[in-house]
């Protein structure tokens, strides 16, 4: 009860002090009371939903359940300002919202507001169970003062009902205080009695004031109770009945406040019987169907972007990606914009190398992995759209691949390649994150459901890492759109390959995303070819509709000599679904004498090419499925069947119960079910750990592969 007067007081204090849009995350618990009393849902809308009722244009999807569900309303303020209001959806990982919070706040500040921190405010309400138990919540703040994460601050605010689900507050933390994560960014905390409804107001102003003033977090405990133990049907008598003998005779907050007002002589009586009344019929006149005026809404920009886009999307959106290629002098001018340093800049003499191997490649008409990627993000940025990469040591690349930003070597500043590539161009927004992979990935989420006209990329050191993030993939990524109907375009790059590094450095868990595919939620791809690469980053924004893509990104293939794409690639055409085999698909003649076809993705193409070439064994051909998912069956059908005849067998590197074999088993039954497998024995562990053995279970692989 007491947190509702609170939200209206930051509100209205922050209409005063200059915010123009409130972004709010929070539990399940209470959500409904902030739906209709503060972001203005009518009460017919809660109602419909819990009779099961459709809604109107939001019949997509599986939908959630109600107390999930976000909203955006517009308020007027007691002063007149009118504040945007959201409430993001979350699921029931209670602070997994709070960086996703935060990221979409920082979209809007850097798109909407200029990148000023004072026009938008995130608030995060939290339970004290949650805040002390959740990680996530001490990544969240360690990256509240960060340069590409920081928000200007946020409004913490714990409902410290001291019982988390059923446990008692002594078993649920070892702090005093539930809020011993402010000490991190020593973020001030304000203790409050959540029965003195006017003090909970003042505290709320007052955070408002602090984080205005000093642009940093600040957290309100309002100290309480749950009346009802964890919901209304259960009985927390069995594990606090010390706490809810007294809680059971204890006033509520409106009781308390209503007998202080009548003792002050403020209000009589009658009048707090009245609008206790009233308000129940009004509860029911509406649950009867009686119809409500929603609250008008003015559109944002970014939202207006979202409502260009399709809403829905079917199988034939999937049938062929579009044509991204770009003009020859686009290329050429981002290309030689990147090459070209600044007279006064001294690269460091490891980069200078870098530089002529680059333009070695360059001077042959070819682009490699890094200039394909380079050369993707410039012609986003030529087009007036933004590009936001951020991951740990992005600025390089974790392989020292991509340096978009490089140091000086006598006085060490850095310089953003994109700099000045056009009078107006996007901004280029890259930043090496913290040693995070579940906040930070939240956070690009939250930053690509407010920017679906820019480019947001995460990229994980090692793709085996992105499993510490996986609440955000099982829950927002695969799932946002289904559950909430919210589309993000956000790409995750994993880096993934068998090159003798261990379990935990091979392995991205290719089958877990493709496990998770269904309804055209997202795309899966492992590329091996530059140019595909740079169409598939320019999909991305080419569609009229927006999806993750999950991109099994290379090590190896960085650098490969077979890595490599010629400039007409980049100027012509889309994205490839599939690749036919470059050396036996030339003409009727080499397509011939082809007695086997080894379908695979990713960096065993390099290797198996590699024997083919050396060894001439033009007999069998090597297609690469680069987009496992949506699942391109055209593409592959029609490469195959100008094989008739030819035995058909599928390669892979992971083991047999890994990879995407169990999912091509079972998506395309016609073709694999009759292949040949080769791969890995299954097992438990994604790879060895023994050189040695990884070498010799490789060249197994390559062997068996080639073998008639």
């Amino acid at each position: 009860e007491s947190t509702i007067p609170a939200l209206d007081a930051i509100i209205n204090k922050s209409g005063e002090l200059g915010v123009e849009e409130i972004v709010i995350g929070m539990a399940h618990r209470g959500r409904l009371n902030v739906l209709a009393n503060i972001m203005g849902k009518t009460y017919e809308h809660i109602f419909n939903e819990f009779e099961g009722n459709a809604i109107p244009q939001s019949t997509h999807g599986d939908g959630d359940v109600k107390y999930h569900l976000g909203y955006s309303s517009l308020v007027e303020t007691p002063s007149g300002k009118k504040v945007h209001l959201k409430l993001t959806p979350n699921p029931s990982h209670l602070e997994a919202v709070g960086p996703v919070v935060e990221g979409f706040t920082r979209a809007k500040e850097d798109i909407c507001y200029d990148e000023s921190q004072g026009k938008a405010l995130p608030i995060l309400i939290h339970g004290d169970a949650a805040v002390a138990g959740q990680g996530v919540v001490f990544e969240t703040i360690q990256m509240s003062q960060l340069e590409g994460y920081k928000t200007g601050g946020t409004i913490h605010f714990i409902i410290n009902n001291q019982v988390g689900f059923t446990t008692d507050y002594k078993d649920a933390r070892s702090s005093t205080y539930c809020t011993g994560v402010a000490s991190v960014v020593q973020a001030p905390v304000i203790h409050v009695n959540g029965d003195d409804a006017e003090a909970v107001v003042f505290a709320s102003e007052l955070a408002m004031e602090y984080r205005q003033k000093f642009q940093s977090d600040i957290f309100i405990d309002m100290v309480c109770y749950r009346k009802h133990g964890h919901n209304e049907g259960d009985d927390p008598n069995f594990t606090q009945p010390e706490l809810y003998k007294k809680i059971k005779v204890h006033p509520d907050p409106r009781s308390v406040y209503s007998e202080e007002l009548i003792q002050k002589g403020t209000v009589e009586t009658a009048l707090v019987k009245k609008l206790d009344i009233e308000l129940n019929q009004t509860l029911q006149d509406r649950l009867d169907a009686v119809k409500e005026k929603p609250l008008p809404y003015e559109y944002q920009q970014s939202e207006l972007a979202w409502k260009a886009l399709k809403k829905f999307t079917t199988n034939e959106d999937f049938l062929q990606s579009p044509e991204t290629g770009i003009e020859k002098e686009s290329l050429d001018h981002i290309i030689k914009h990147l090459m070209t340093l600044p007279e006064d800049f001294t690269p460091l003499s490891k980069v200078g190398r870098l530089f002529k191997g680059t333009k070695a490649k360059l001077d042959q008409g070819i682009l490699d992995w890094q200039m394909a990627e380079l050369a993707a993000y410039g012609s986003i940025l030529l087009e007036g759209k933004d590009v936001r990469l951020t991951g740990q040591d992005v600025k390089r690349g974790t392989f020292s691949h991509r340096h978009a930003i490089l140091r000086d070597g006598a006085n060490y500043s850095e310089l953003n390649r994109f700099d000045n590539l056009s009078p107006n161009q996007g901004k280029f927004r890259i930043f090496n994150s913290l040693l995070s992979e579940y906040a930070v990935l939240g956070f690009e989420y939250g930053y690509s459901l407010a920017s679906p006209e820019n480019l947001v990329i995460w990229e994980a050191q090692f793709g085996d890492f992105a499993n510490g993030a996986h609440i955000m993939i099982d829950q927002f990524v695969v799932a946002g759109e289904s559950k909430w109907q919210r589309q993000s375009g956000l790409v995750m790059l994993l880096p993934h390959g068998y090159e003798g590094q261990g379990p935990e450095h091979s392995s991205a868990r290719l089958e877990r995303f493709l496990q998770m595919c269904a309804d055209n939620n997202i795309y899966v791809a492992n590329i091996t070819s530059p140019a595909n690469y740079f169409h598939a980053l320019r999909r991305q924004l080419k569609q009229p509709f927006r999806k993750p893509l999950i991109v099994m990104s290379p090590k190896q293939g960085l650098r490969h000599e077979y890595a490599t794409s010629k400039m007409e690639d980049f100027t012509t055409g889309g994205f490839q679904e599939v690749l036919d085999d470059v050396n036996t698909s030339k003409d009727k003649k080499s397509i011939a004498k082809v007695k086997k076809v080894v379908l695979c993705t990713g960096k065993l193409y390099l290797e198996l090419r590699k024997k083919q070439e050396a060894e001439k064994r033009f007999d069998v051909a090597l297609v690469r499925i680069e987009q496992l998912y949506p699942y391109p069956q055209a593409q592959i059908d029609n490469v195959l069947k100008q094989y008739k005849g030819a035995k058909l067998a599928w390669a892979q590197e992971e083991p047999e119960n890994m990879g995407a074999w169990r999912y091509l088993l079972a998506k395309d039954t016609a073709t694999f079910a009759a292949a040949e497998r080769i791969s890995r024995d299954e097992a438990a562990s994604p790879a060895t750990g023994f050189k040695k053995i990884h070498d010799e279970e490789q060249a197994a692989i390559i062997e068996k592969a080639f073998a008639l």
